[in-house]
């Protein structure tokens, strides 16, 4: 009898390591939307890039690089190329179909269509958009709220204007069903645009910054120079700077004019309390005392209205787009200290809220005036994020006894006559606001242009 069972047991072994074998198999050929290896690009300075959306696609040398990877691995993928507006179908490194793309999102709008690696998430012939409310023939998902499609119609026929996009990328109705006809579950998707170029600033250090934070990260958006770092690959906890990947989030995932009803478990311990249980609100308001006076209410009764935990679960999945890789989100609040991630993780955040997002840097600075999507109901909002440091284009302070003070702030300042967009970050400090302010005293004083 036991023999019997043992050789039960070496069968059962070799038939799960034959699945094993035929799983690996399968993934190592790219067979599973979940495959994102063969899109893994190795930088000169360690970082790996997997899909998701990266301001650094928006370089050309990079975008080429990436792109002649995934040429050279014999993968079918579709290209969006923004600057030239033509999408491209190839077949490894032979482009089988080429078309005109009709419209994108407007660069600095709320519909911005962004530059990334991404992957044919789902597919449809028709698809009705609850926030246009349209109908989009040929759609293909991307990323979120981003698709590509034919042209919308409304429910009566009338074909949609021209000048309207909500950052989509929209092709003839013709060309959207032939790539549509291409593209498959789970093949890339390289979208391109050329708005900004990485240049070869590179000032000279001159003198030790001195800062009380344990970690922080003070670096060129542009150029990605590092002027100065400590500890910056170091997890640590972030407090309410969660709360701009809350409102990213909510941004791509969420119709801002949705109306949704506060629910009793939002209302949380908050530094000023304004909402009340059975009120309701459009999501986009609720932005404004989120990132402005931190509220923790506002950041739970959006999560709570897509489902907390698979709110959550999207706001992991964007960190790792973004290339995140150290990062953790356990509450949309920033409240737990499981709240966590890395100074270089969090630059990749204000990279992609610069060139990207640029309207949640807008609320959190308190220049949101007038948007697409009117005025927001809260008035007279407190503005935490304020240090009244010249420059200041917005950012996110916080605070929690596990965390100390934190801060992700970005600032355009001016370096030997050149405008440059800088962002500081700063974590487990003591005082974030006299830290940020060194740190920009020594880059503004400091550092001069290398010859």
């Amino acid at each position: 009898m036991a023999k019997r069972h043992f050789y039960g047991y070496i069968f059962l072994t070799a038939i799960l390591a034959f699945f094993a074998g035929f799983l690996f198999w399968s993934y190592s050929r790219g067979e599973s939307s979940f495959d994102l290896s063969p899109i893994v690009f190795q930088r000169g300075n360690g970082e790996v890039f997997q899909y998701g959306a990266y301001p650094e696609l928006s370089n050309a040398d990079f975008f080429k690089k990436v792109k002649e990877k995934i040429m050279k691995e014999g993968k079918k993928f579709v290209e969006a190329d923004l600057s030239e507006m033509k999408i491209r179908f190839y077949e490894g490194e032979r482009m089988t179909f080429e078309a005109p793309i009709k419209t994108k999102g407007k660069e600095g709008s709320w519909w911005e269509t962004p530059a990334g690696i991404y992957e044919v998430k789902e597919k449809e012939k028709s698809h009705f958009s609850s926030f246009g409310k349209v109908y989009t023939p040929w759609n293909i998902q991307f990323q979120g709220n981003f698709f590509i499609h034919g042209w919308p119609y409304y429910e009566n026929g009338t074909p949609v204007s021209s000048e309207y996009s909500g950052g989509c990328v929209r092709l003839a109705d013709e060309d959207a069903k032939k790539i549509y006809e291409l593209a498959e579950t789970g093949m890339p998707v390289l979208v391109f645009e050329s708005h900004f170029e990485s240049d070869s600033f590179r000032p000279t250090e001159r003198e030790e910054i001195k800062a009380t934070a344990e970690a922080y990260l003070a670096a060129d958006l542009k150029s990605n120079f590092v002027y100065a770092g400590k500890n910056t690959a170091e997890i640590k906890p972030i407090a309410s700077i969660t709360k701009l990947m809350t409102a990213l989030s909510a941004a791509e995932y969420i119709n801002l004019e949705k109306e949704i009803e506060v629910l009793p478990e939002a209302i949380v311990f908050t530094s000023k309390p304004r909402l009340k249980a059975q009120e309701k609100y459009r999501v986009f308001d609720l932005l404004y005392p989120m990132l402005l006076e931190s509220s923790n209410e506002a950041a739970e009764a959006t999560s709570l209205s897509f489902g907390r935990n698979y709110f959550i679960k999207k706001m992991n999945e964007k960190a790792t787009a973004l290339g995140m890789e150290k990062t953790k989100f356990f509450d949309p609040t920033g409240a737990s200290e499981e709240n966590t991630a890395t100074a270089e993780d969090l630059f990749n955040l204000a990279k992609y809220l610069y060139y990207n997002r640029s309207f949640v840097l807008d609320i959190s600075s308190g220049e949101a005036k007038d948007t697409a999507y009117g005025t927001a109901i809260f008035k007279d909002l407190a503005n935490f994020n304020d240090f009244s440091l010249e420059g200041f284009k917005g950012g996110k302070v916080g605070k929690t006894k596990a965390a100390k003070e934190t801060a992700l702030m970005i600032y355009k300042i001016e370096i030997n006559g050149e405008k440059r967009p800088v962002g500081v970050i700063v974590l487990g400090s003591e005082n974030n606001k006299e830290d940020v302010k060194e740190i920009l005293r020594v880059i503004k004083e400091k550092y001069s242009l290398a010859e």
